[in-house]
Formats: structure tokens, sequence, C-alpha cells
């Protein structure tokens, strides 16, 4: 994948993205007022499960079934019944022979987090137009809103003008700046979702079709928070998105995570939140502006932003504020010759928790099976194997990290706060989300041509006959999608392995069905549970590859860089010096 070359500036914007958008240094004013007491070893929870030391689909399956267990309410950090998800997974990797990770000398790196709630019945966002028309927007079917103040119990502002800012990108390195000339101050800006190039797949705008970190949602916040603005409204339209407006309702109502910021989210927008297609529709419309020239002109150089005539915002959101800990999992088998040197295995092991619903017998529990019970499952497994021996010449160290479904928050965390010096960690593999298919022929690399650990990869799949097979789908910015980035983006080489595409059985039609009906029925839904029916030979064959990945660099004096021309490996080269 060609990867967009990124200025100094841009670069340093993007090392610093996980501290922007939620690793500021912990300075809190109140107390905070955990969940559950912080456990200080994995005795409070015993895992009753029996395992071998091999791979098996078996071990593997009755892992995620244990996770995606009612019990845990789908594992919402910061909740007595997610933590005590952590709790289990620490106990598993002390039953399965694991060391405790953290340096104090327990399984656990606390993350200290923060609960917003915004109460749908008291609070609003409504756009006046002309003709006295008001759009009064329902949390939930026409918009999700929120805001990153963590001292305030209600933030509200008026009258705010809204104004298109195209893709709500600025990169001097692309000379492209959509808020050239604009003074945001006071306004709501209004934005499509992903980046220049995705609808004309032009490859000299930005990366064409495959997103960049620009892209992100995160990114548009965190910059209209750099330009001052006072609500940010991004527009929803599934396939630049990449989801469904179901999964936005989703994820952005009910309970929203973040760090602690050190100054309580003043720096941010008072707003942050999607509209859906047909409102933004109406509203472009009612300012004299087609929805649709609008789009076309936002992927033109020289773009400038475009005030929504008529049209001001007035909101009120009343929340509910709660300071809470979550943690990550930390486990580690110590090298034989070279203990200071770790290989990372990682995956998240936190989910969205239970949703809300006025009907009694309807399921709320975000099981969060496949995502990720598969990746902790896989990471746990992996882990055993190593533990039993023989140990490996380099540490191989287990990371189940927490809040990444709020914007990878506990591995950006562990990336700001490492209890391994990063200089010290040779490569990593990120595990999450693997669909349970029969084999695949390929491995699907998110990411694909980034870094020397593909060079691994590619021996230990060639031996099965195997072939890497970059990501079908780069427009949905998956490489910036998912915990291995916070690692990434502080030099560390990452891997991140998905499922594969052309099964054996079925071929390429079943593996992209599998995808397409995880992703339109189960992903970040209650569907996304645990069946005993599942095929778990694949899980199996790609958890041994991504073990022997490891156990070869573990055993081994390599260290894998990012290939020349990446975005990353100024960094790496700058750390490992």
């Amino acid at each position: 994948m060609r990867l967009l070359a990124l200025s100094a500036t841009s670069l340093l914007a993007i090392a610093l993205a996980g501290t922007l958008a939620a690793c500021d240094p912990i300075e809190r004013d109140k107390p905070a007022a955990p969940a559950v007491p912080v456990a200080a070893d994995p005795n409070t929870v015993i895992s009753t499960l029996t395992t071998s030391p091999e791979i098996t689909g078996a071990d593997i399956g009755a892992r995620i079934k244990e996770l995606a267990d009612d019990k845990y309410e789908g594992r919402g950090p910061g909740t007595p019944a997610g933590e005590k998800a952590a709790d289990w997974i620490a106990a598993e990797m002390k039953r399965i022979g694991l060391e405790p990770g953290n340096p104090d000398g327990t399984y656990f790196q606390i993350v200290k987090m923060v609960q917003q709630t915004v109460d749908p019945a008291t609070s609003s966002l409504k756009i006046a137009g002309p003709n006295n028309k008001t759009w009064d927007l329902k949390l939930g079917p026409d918009a999700v809103y929120g805001t990153k103040d963590q001292k305030n119990k209600t933030v509200s502002f008026a009258d705010s003008d809204l104004v298109f800012v195209g893709y709500g990108v600025v990169a001097p390195e692309a000379n492209w700046n959509d808020y050239a000339g604009l003074d945001v101050k006071g306004k709501t800006v209004v934005m499509f979702v992903n980046d220049p190039g995705f609808i004309t797949n032009d490859a000299t705008l930005f990366n064409g079709k495959a997103m960049t970190y620009y892209g992100r949602w995160t990114y548009k916040f965190e910059e209209a928070a750099r330009q001052g603005a006072t609500g940010v409204l991004l527009i929803h339209e599934e396939k630049p998105a990449s989801y469904g407006w179901g999964v936005v309702e989703g994820s952005w109502t009910g309970v929203q995570s973040d760090l602690v910021r050190n100054d309580g989210g003043a720096s941010r927008a008072k707003l942050e939140g999607w509209i859906q297609l047909n409102r933004a529709t109406e509203l472009f419309k009612a300012a004299g502006l087609d929805i649709d020239a609008m789009r076309a002109a936002a992927n033109k150089r020289g773009f400038k932003p475009v005030p929504m005539t008529g049209l001001k915002a007035t909101a009120t959101l009343n929340q509910t504020i709660e300071f809470k800990d979550s943690r990550n999992v930390i486990g580690t088998v110590k090298g034989s010759e070279k203990p200071d040197e770790h290989l990372l295995l990682m995956g998240h092991w936190d989910h969205l928790g239970k949703g809300t619903s006025t009907d009694p017998n309807e399921d709320v529990i975000n099981n969060g099976a496949v995502d990720n019970g598969t990746g902790t499952a896989a990471i746990l497994e992996i882990g055993e194997k190593f533990a039993a021996g023989p140990k490996p010449k380099r540490s191989v160290t287990v990371l189940a990290v927490t809040l990444e479904e709020s914007g990878l928050l506990g591995s950006a965390y562990f990336g700001e706060n490492p209890v391994i010096p990063l200089k010290n960690i040779v490569g990593g593999v990120n595990i999450d989300a693997l669909l349970p298919t029969s084999p695949a022929k390929d491995a699907v690399v998110i990411g694909a041509g980034a870094s020397e650990l593909e060079d691994t990869l590619k021996a230990v799949l060639a031996e099965s006959n195997r072939v890497i097979k970059p990501d079908p789908t780069p427009e949905a910015g998956r490489f910036y999608r998912s915990d291995h980035i916070s690692l990434a983006k502080k030099g560390v080489p990452m891997l991140y392995v998905d499922s594969g595409e052309d099964l054996i059985n079925g071929g390429i039609a079943a593996g992209e069905a599998a995808a397409k009906n995880y992703t339109d029925n189960l992903y970040h839904k209650p569907a996304d549970e645990y069946s005993d029916s599942w095929d778990l030979s694949g899980l199996e064959a790609d958890v041994k590859v991504d073990y022997e990945v490891v156990n070869r660099l573990a055993n081994s004096d390599a260290w894998p860089n990012w290939y020349a021309g990446n975005e990353f490996k100024a960094l790496r080269d700058a750390q490992r010096k």
C-alpha cells in the first residue's frame, strides 16, 4: 500500500494523535471513583478452563465463549461486569504460566478514564433555518452527539453559524487546507467523512481510494478543536464511513468513555457528533446548496469553506460524568537469553457493554464474541504455548488493552506510558476480530507494504501454501482503526493480520459472504455472540501463523523496521539510535 508522505508537521500531529485524542497528562481535580476495586492480583477471579499447551480451535473457542458470556455484560470498561472480564484475563494469564507483565509485580496497568452519558430526554440539537424552519435533530435517528467537556454537567451554545468545510483536513504536505481563510470561533463546522480522493479514486489526492489518517473521525474532531470550532458535525455516508448508521447510533449513544484530560476537555469543541445523510441533505438545500455539488467541490484542490447561509445551531447537552479506572492486562514469558527484548502480542478485551431498550425482552448485551473475544482468546492461546516451553530467547509479552471501542484509548495510554521501553519492543502483532470460518488460502494484512514484519509473515504463510493479500477495502481506513496504530505512531513496527478471504471451502465468494454478513448483521450489535456451531478451523490456522511469526522473531537477533518510505520509519530509526 502506498502511504502518504507526511511533512514533519503532519507526522508530529499523527504521532501525538493519541495524546490529542485522549492521552493528556493526568491531572484530575476530583478524585477517581473506580467502578470496582482494582485487584492487585488475579486471585479475585479464578479461571476454571482446562486447555492444552498446543494451539487448538477448541481451546480458542472455550476462551471466546467465556469472554462473550452474558455475565460480563459486553465487557464495558469501568463497569463492574466489564472489569471482571479483565480480572478473568489476568487469572487466565496466571493459570497458563504467564508472569505479571507490569514491573510493579501485577498483571494490570491502571488506565484512568471518565464516562460521560448525554441524557436524551433533556438534551437537544436544533438547527434554525430560513422562513422560521427548525430541525430538531433527535438523538439517535437524526444525529448523535456528545462532548469532551469533563467538568460541566451542562454544556450549551446558541446561534452558532454552520459552515461547510469539505473534509475538515489541514495537510500542508499535500497543499491542502479546508479551513483556509475561515475564522471558526463560535461556528459549527460540517464535513464529510473519509478524505479527499475517495469518491474520485484519484491517486494524486492523498491516497486516492485508500483512507489516510486524515479521513478518520478522530482526526476531524481533533483538527476542528485546533481551529477553535464550537461544534462539529460529520455527515454520515455508509461507503465512505465503511459502516451503516446503525453502527454510528449504537456506538455514539449511551455511555461514552475517554481518558482523563488535564484541561477537562476545554480545548475541544463543545459538541462533537454525526448527522444522518438525509438530514444533512435537507440542511444543505435550506442553505441554497446542493450536497452533491459540495461533495464534488470538496474533492478538488483549492476548496474554500462555504457558509451554510441562514442556518444556526443551538444545543444543550445534559450529561452525567463519572471518573473511573479501567485496566490493560499484561503478562510475560521472560526470554531465556535476552529478557529485555520483547515481542508484543496485542488485542483489546473491551467491547460496547450494555445498550438500552424500552422492550424488556430485547437483547441489549453487546457480547463482542468476534470483536474482540477472538483476538483476546488468540493472544492468550499463543501466550500459553510460549509459557509451556521451551522458553524463547527474547521475552514475549501478551497485552490485552482496554477502551479500544472508545478510540483506541487503552493502547494509546500504553504507548504514552509504556511498562516496557518502546525501543526494546522488537515488533508486535495485533489481533482484532477474526472471523470463524474454514481455513483460507490467503491472509489479509491491514496496511500491507508497511514493515519488514511482513517478510517473516510471508515465509510462514508459504509453508502452508498461503499468501499475503492486501486489505481489499483500504478506503475503510482499518490501518488507523485498531490498536496497533498506537504503537506504530511511536515508531514500533506492528503487524495487523486479519482473516483470509479465499477460503478452502467456498473460495473468495464464501470469504466475502462471511465478511459481509458480519459487517451487515453482527458488527457492534448484540448479535455478535458465540455459537457452538462455529467452524474454528480457520481461527486455529490463523493463530498458528501469528504464533510462528512471533516465535521466529523471538528466537532471532533480527530487528525488523518499517519499509523505506513509510511514514513511521524515521521515528523508529531515531528510537533505535
